[in-house]
């Protein structure tokens, strides 16, 4: 089974940047569909963003379009997602799934269309 482990999670302040990485653990994520979501305290956990199997398709929901950016690194067979223009309501444990599909499909950013998870990292936006 495959296991995905997140980092780059940390404190940074109001308008700052992070960058997360997701990796599969003995597998490169090149061969799925491969999402972020993310969970405050007290919130639901939201699907955020995902990208396809070749990269060619993105999605983000409408909290983080035109701030945040999913990308594969080809190289490292890792997954990315450049946060940028950070705010207090970004806080949350952010989480990457992922699927053995092509494509995110129309229910991406729900938790269910999603086979494998990992632990998750930390972010917190705080002045």
């Amino acid at each position: 089974q495959v296991k995905l482990v997140e980092s780059g999670g940390d404190l940074v302040q109001p308008g700052g940047s992070l960058r997360l990485s997701c990796a599969a653990s003995g597998y490169t994520l090149a061969n799925y569909a491969t999402a972020w979501f993310r969970q405050a305290p007290g919130k639901e956990r939201e699907g955020i963003s995902c990208i396809n199997k070749n990269g060619e398709s993105t999605y983000y929901a409408d909290s983080v379009k035109d701030r945040f950016t999913i990308s594969r690194d080809t190289a490292s067979g890792t997954v990315l997602l450049q946060m940028n223009n950070l705010k207090p309501e970004d806080t949350a444990e952010y989480t990457c799934a992922a699927t053995l599909r092509i494509w995110c499909g129309s229910r991406w950013y729900m938790s269910d269309a999603f086979d494998a998870w990992g632990q998750g990292t930390q972010v917190t936006v705080s002045s």
